[in-house]
């Protein structure tokens, strides 16, 4: 398949990607590898599912409430 490269990049066609969710770029001398990969990343779940917990600084000052080692 040859495909033109635009101003934003190249298109690939979803149904070439057999449903991965995400892949992997690499330049290898004068080649583009593209792996399709399985399982996603566990770091890009992190931050989705916020917990409460009343307190208006736990952010910036999280070792201190983790640990009680003071702000």
């Amino acid at each position: 398949m040859r495909v033109k490269v635009t101003e934003r990049g190249l298109v690939i066609p979803k149904d070439m990607l057999g449903g991965a969710e995400e892949v992997e770029i690499r330049k290898e001398d004068h080649r583009l590898v593209i792996a399709l990969l399985g399982e996603p990343d566990p770091i890009f779940e992190l931050g989705k599912k916020p917990v409460e917990l009343g307190v208006p600084d736990g952010s910036e000052h999280h070792d201190h409430y983790l640990y009680d080692c003071g702000p």
